[in-house]
């Protein structure tokens, strides 16, 4: 085992997430290895202050005062607001009559769909829900989705390009399971969520930020993808580049 591979399962080693073997693989490197074996006891040490820190803080009176001064006084509508209220009741309206509406409703749409997709994505960093198959190895990750979901999500090995494959778990974006696909890039998590669309239409990736994470979005072959993390966005779109690219090569094959 490598200090890449290592320190990427250090953190599962921590929360007790690793089965009997990867453990021990890591514990016997971690023997061996002085570097990694000061930062598992780096990160122990951080839980311990976390766990035992107090980490409530109240809020000044003053302070309060000040924010309550600061926010905007609540009034009552006035009779002209209250008319340019139908109005725009009577211009959706017609707006609806054109299919225009439904345009507008379908961006909704995508944008709640994005955020249950970045809500999800913030699930996963939280300790023991990142992966439900945990692996390096793509032959395993793969085969671990079947029978799972409609389709199997492409499990694709990037470590050469400097994308470490974690592992992979079910997740739940619109009601509906899907698969994500998690990757690392240095101490970056990306999870790859995939679903299955009716739409054959190709999508070219395009990025977005929200809560504060990267999202690079776009569909091929039958397949919905969101790539989400806090890498830069340049990071992420050479991920997906390399991803589709590999997923190519793959299909040519």
């Amino acid at each position: 085992m490598t200090c890449e591979e290592a320190e990427i399962l250090l953190h599962a080693l921590i929360d007790g997430e690793l089965d009997a073997g990867h453990a021990r693989e890591v514990e016997a490197h971690v023997a061996n290895c002085p570097r990694c074996a000061a930062e598992l006891a780096a990160y122990r040490e951080m839980g311990r202050a976390v766990a035992t820190a107090d980490l409530r803080y109240a809020a000044p009176a003053a302070l309060r005062a000040r924010i309550e001064a600061a926010l905007p006084q609540t009034r009552q509508p006035s009779r002209r607001a209250v008319l340019r209220g139908f109005a725009m009741g009577s211009a959706v309206s017609a707006l609806a009559a054109t299919g225009l509406v439904a345009i507008v409703l379908r961006q909704d749409d995508q944008q709640r769909i994005l955020s249950e997709v970045v809500s999800a994505h913030l699930r996963s960093l939280q300790a023991g829900h990142l992966t439900d198959v945990l692996s390096t190895d793509q032959h395993t990750v793969k085969p671990w989705f079947n029978g799972k979901l409609d389709v199997a999500p492409p499990v694709i090995d990037l470590t050469a390009q400097g994308f470490t494959l974690v592992g992979g778990r079910l997740d739940y974006v619109d009601a509906r399971a899907i698969g994500a696909v998690v990757y690392r890039r240095r101490q970056h998590v990306i999870n790859l969520f995939v679903a299955q669309t009716a739409s054959p239409e190709h999508r070219p990736p395009r990025t977005e930020t929200m809560q504060g994470f990267n999202c690079r979005r776009w569909s091929n072959r039958g397949l919905n993808f969101w790539a989400v993390s806090d890498l830069g966005a340049d990071e992420l779109a050479e991920f997906v580049d390399k991803f589709e690219a590999a997923m190519q090569r793959n299909t040519e094959g």
